[in-house]
């Protein structure tokens, strides 16, 4: 099968050596988080004198790249994280791709990488996800998909490279934050930054994920899951935490979260704040201070705190810690809200209920639309 779009074409060449059934369906039993892979990647290659071009569907190999490869010396790269999701009647579905798209595209353009043509994007993703299809796991767990793209040209001068190549990775997937249920607890880091204004925050890029692991280590070492930071300037607001987007709810009814500029503008966070009114929320996007934080989980303003992304879901915060001490939010529990949204999300990703947003976007197997209706 070959899906094309604007002249890009991703053609199936079947592996000659699949994962027999037997192994793969013991790996789909308890596939964790991104240890496990699927037998195909989707690829293409740029140049600057032919554009894209050598596309398709392949076997999932190693990759081989020359000692000098840009990639490797000046971190010229990008990545995605999407989710396919089985649906009761056996078809398979992507959430939103396009917005994935679109900011694949953006992170292009920031990172001086060749954009994808987005339609493009978008039939990658669903050609490997048709040619893998039984790699998709039943629910509760998903496949997640890491489209990215890296500098392959070989050259040490500084430079946007000269040629390039994207894939796409699939990896059945459960969740990210197994066994904790009950809740995380961040670490409000006051002195490492993830991003500046002016920088690479709103991309998603390596390179912003290699500079938070050093705060991550320090959560970790205070007994915590994940680090929340703050702005590089002041070391004041609130930004997102190492892999997540974070929203607040306050005892009035709104859901607040942190403006776009130095934050990524996540698939999930825009999701949430799509679906805040159906929950008697009231979206807002402002600057919010830690000081605000603390204050708020104290005097009961602010009710419920949780992070979003791809592979986190939504994910209850249930306390923080500081080097000035820790403090709880609310009775230190998921709140009603956090759950509900959950809910509501998961049962449009995996089509238990209608879909009027359209939000659902079938990958073309034989098989019915993931639509209830």
């Amino acid at each position: 099968m070959t899906s094309s779009a604007v002249g890009v074409e991703f053609p199936h060449r079947p592996t000659p050596h699949p994962t027999p059934a037997g192994q793969r369906d013991a790996l789909l039993a308890d596939p964790g988080f991104g240890r496990v892979f699927s037998d195909h990647v989707a690829t293409a290659t740029w140049s600057a004198g032919r554009g894209w071009h050598d596309a398709g569907v392949r076997a999932s190999e190693p990759l081989s790249l020359h000692p000098a490869a840009a990639v490797l010396h000046y971190a010229q790269e990008i990545f995605e994280g999407l989710k396919a999701y089985r649906q009761p009647d056996g078809s398979v579905a992507l959430f939103r791709p396009a917005l994935n798209a679109a900011r694949f595209t953006h992170s292009a353009r920031r990172l001086a990488l060749p954009p994808l043509p987005e339609e493009a994007f978008v039939d990658a993703v669903a050609a490997l996800v048709r040619a893998d299809a039984a790699w998709v796991p039943e629910p509760p767990a998903s496949l997640y998909l890491r489209p990215f793209t890296v500098a392959t040209e070989a050259f040490l001068g500084v430079r946007p490279a000269e040629e390039a190549r994207f894939l796409v990775t699939a990896s059945p997937a459960g969740p990210l934050f197994a066994g904790r249920d009950a809740g995380l607890t961040l670490w409000i880091s006051d002195e490492l930054s993830r991003a500046a204004p002016g920088g690479t925050g709103d991309a998603k890029c390596g390179g912003n994920y290699a500079a938070g692991l050093a705060a991550q280590a320090v959560a970790r070492a205070h007994d915590c899951d994940q680090v929340l930071f703050l702005d590089a300037r002041e070391h004041r607001w609130l930004e997102e935490s190492g892999t997540m987007n974070v929203l607040l709810v306050t005892a009035d009814g709104e859901l607040v979260t942190p403006p776009l500029g130095t934050i990524l503008d996540g698939v999930t966070r825009r999701s949430v704040l799509e679906l805040a009114p159906d929950h008697g929320l009231t979206p807002v996007e402002r600057a919010v201070s830690v000081d605000e934080l603390r204050s708020g989980c104290a005097d009961g303003s602010i009710t419920e705190v949780f992070a979003t992304g791809t592979a986190a879901v939504i994910s209850p915060i249930v306390a923080f810690r500081a080097a000035s001490g820790e403090f709880a939010v609310g009775a230190g529990t998921p709140g009603p809200h956090t759950l509900a949204l959950r809910t509501d999300l998961l049962d449009i990703q995996f089509g238990r209920v209608p879909d009027p947003r359209g939000w659902r976007v079938p990958v073309g197997l034989d098989s019915p639309s993931s639509d209830i209706t």
